[in-house]
């Protein structure tokens, strides 16, 4: 049965698609057009517009686009949209964000505590991890999909938790918690083994453990997130009874794409950072060899003197 079925408002989101622009048209207007009302601000880079563009754009797409309406009924589709969104989103809307601007943020005292906290890497890892796991907790995942303010508040706080995350990997601000060279690997690796545990039951769990994505009854509820009541209605008449109208795929195995998928992913990205990573550290060691040798033999001396 074809998505169409489900109208133009739940396929496009329309109401999203004008959020997502307006805070385009903010970015812009404070890095460009209102930038010279802002004490130290400095012009935004041609990267850095192309990284928080790119953010907003995969934004829309995994939360807007039909993308979205699949999500609620293929769970593999779900577990790709929170893997884009926790892992490409989050840190391309930090490096996107000009840090005078994320300067201004931290000014704000309160925030500055709260965020201060929550980005050290240790809390960060525990939150970021506890949250992921938690949200794929079969019965908590069900209770939020049948809930649009549950939906809500999980996705949120999930998002916030993954920026958190990624800020000591990507900020550049200066005063902020940043990791380097090996701590940053390291950091990385564990964010990785983290959530395997989540992954690994949902791939190896040999029965549907969703009943949102199986149980007709629970799934047309769980539908009423992204598509209108009086389109649902009508669907309801047309005798549609769960997800298996619309894939061939059954439950189970869908469940288990979707823990695999959302690994891959992560290993992939993950992969491409840690690499990026290591040349960096890399470069940054021959590059200043001699000076690092120089510190070394000055330790040692202090060592033997003491000794």
């Amino acid at each position: 049965m074809p998505l169409s079925i489900f109208g133009f408002r739940a396929l496009w989101s329309p109401w999203f698609f004008l959020i997502v622009l307006g805070l385009v048209l903010l970015y812009f207007l404070l890095t460009v057009v209102w930038r010279d009302r802002f004490e130290g601000s400095v012009p935004v880079t041609k990267n850095q517009i192309i990284l928080f563009l790119s953010g907003m754009i995969l934004l829309y797409i995994i939360k807007g686009s039909p993308v979205d309406l699949l999500g609620h009924i293929l769970f593999s589709v779900h577990m790709v949209q929170m893997a884009i969104l926790l892992l490409v989103v989050a840190p391309f809307l930090i490096m996107g964000i000009p840090n005078w601007m994320w300067k201004k943020v931290f000014d704000i005292k309160a925030l500055n505590m709260i965020i201060g906290l929550f980005t050290k890497p240790v809390i960060s890892l525990l939150v970021f991890s506890v949250m992921f796991s938690l949200y794929h907790y079969p019965m908590i995942l069900d209770a939020v999909k049948l809930s649009i303010v549950l939906h809500f508040v999980f996705t949120v706080t999930l998002f916030l938790a993954a920026l958190c995350l990624w800020w000591p990997i990507v900020n550049t601000l200066e005063g902020q918690p940043q990791l380097h060279g090996l701590k940053k690997i390291g950091y990385i690796i564990l964010s990785a083994i983290l959530i395997t545990p989540a992954c690994t039951l949902i791939i190896f769990a040999d029965v549907p453990v969703y009943d949102t994505y199986t149980s007709g009854e629970a799934w047309l509820k769980a539908m009423a997130l992204c598509v209108p009541a009086s389109t649902l209605s009508g669907l309801a008449g047309l005798g549609i009874s769960g997800p298996e109208l619309f894939t061939n795929m059954p439950p189970v195995y869908d469940q288990q794409l979707g823990g695999i998928l959302m690994k891959t992913i992560q290993e992939i990205i993950y992969v491409v950072v840690l690499g990026k990573i290591f040349m960096t550290w890399f470069r940054h060691e021959q590059e200043n060899a001699d000076e690092i040798t120089k510190n070394d033999l000055l330790k040692r001396q202090k060592l033997t003197m003491h000794g």
